[in-house]
């Protein structure tokens, strides 16, 4: 083998090496921008809890006795990797936030905080009108239970339960009983505002090029000042996809 034959295989294996390492980014970020693009379309069955809550907390349903009121609200989160439902309280007694995933696994993961040093994460999934998420057994084999009713534009149900240490049977431990904050709500029929994200109720109207959009809120928001351009080129192409299935 000659030195220039060695050379020129040696520059060929490089062409080869940084082909394949190129093509490997092009297929990691392709992988990736379908794994949000999933994510978001199965937290889309969030859209209906969007927006703020002021909450009566009950120890018992009907007693006064232990009761609390706090506010809560749902808000859309583009900030990581993949698209996600923050969950927001003040004045809670048993969670300040949580943070609503989906995995590939088609489930939802639940990282809930509690105060300034406790964490509990739940794995669960829609059955019917609820979502129930359960946590693993922690040190002392306790088991918690979070679910989450929404009744209808207006009202919404979020149950804690947990276990006796080892044991297998739920009880309840809190329920709070949440109503829709303000007087803007979905308009029945062809009146309703839509998000221009996510395709929730839009609440907040938003401007670009002279025309007017909504966003359902802050989360949403944020993505739509981030890529105007790519967030309504989107929104139009569904709608476009929607008017020619409704004339098929």
């Amino acid at each position: 083998m000659t030195f220039l034959q060695s050379n020129q295989e040696r520059r060929g294996a490089v062409v080869v090496f940084l082909l394949l390492v190129s093509l490997g980014v092009s297929f990691s970020e392709e992988a990736t921008n379908s794994s949000g693009q999933s994510a978001r379309k199965a937290l889309e069955r969030f859209n209906s809890l969007i927006g703020e809550w002021r909450g009566t907390g009950q120890v018992r349903r009907g007693s006064n006795r232990g009761a609390w009121r706090e506010s809560g609200e749902f808000v859309w989160d583009f900030s990581g990797d993949e698209p996600a439902v923050k969950y927001l309280v003040k004045g809670g007694k048993h969670v300040d936030e949580g943070l609503i995933t989906w995995n590939r696994q088609d489930h939802f993961h639940l990282a809930l905080k509690i105060g300034d040093e406790q964490s509990r994460d739940y794995t669960g999934d829609w059955d019917k009108d609820k979502l129930i998420l359960v946590s693993k057994p922690d040190e002392k084999q306790i088991q918690y239970r979070f679910t989450i009713t929404p009744l209808n534009e207006k009202r919404t149900l979020v149950l804690h339960e947990k276990t006796s240490s080892g044991g297998e049977s739920f009880f309840r431990v809190a329920e709070v009983g949440y109503t829709r904050a303000g007087t803007r709500l979905a308009l029945p029929g062809g009146g309703r505002r839509e998000c221009v994200v996510t395709g929730g109720t839009g609440q907040t109207a938003v401007s670009y090029n002279g025309e007017t959009y909504y966003v359902c809120c802050s989360g949403c928001k944020q993505a739509f000042d981030d890529d105007p351009e790519g967030i309504i080129a989107e929104f139009k192409a569904k709608l476009k996809a929607r008017l020619e299935s409704v004339k098929k």
